[in-house]
């Protein structure tokens, strides 16, 4: 099996500004990202997440970091451009993991961000 560093992207949604909702969508997110891609912790090597300015209860990478295995994953929070008419309370993910070579990467796009990606939205 040959394996290439493939970047791998998502978003989604949190209800609410709280740390119990933002983790919610996280775990959601990741855990969504892991089963499409049919990945390990292992397999990670960095997540970047960005954040609208409206979600500042926690950090999302907090919430990752205490998933079984993601204490050898690169995690990084960084807040997103400011967009006018940009989509409310939205956690967005760049993750670098290493994926078989034949092995279509899927990008989820969850809760009211699957409009940022009807082409990626799926179930």
């Amino acid at each position: 099996m040959t394996l290439e560093l493939r970047a791998l992207r998502g978003a989604t949604t949190a209800a609410s500004n709280t740390p119990e909702a933002i983790g919610a969508a996280v775990e959601e997110l990741v855990l969504a990202l892991m089963q499409r891609n049919a990945l390990s912790a292992q397999q990670l090597l960095s997540v970047t997440f960005s954040v609208t300015a409206d979600l500042d209860a926690c950090f999302p990478a907090a919430i990752a970091r205490r998933l079984q295995g993601w204490d050898g994953v690169s995690l990084l929070d960084c807040q997103q451009m400011a967009v006018q008419g940009d989509l409310p309370r939205c956690i967005r993910l760049l993750a670098h993991a290493w994926l078989e070579g034949s092995r279509d990467p899927v990008h989820p796009y969850l809760r009211e961000a699957a409009a940022l990606r009807p082409d990626r939205a799926g179930p």
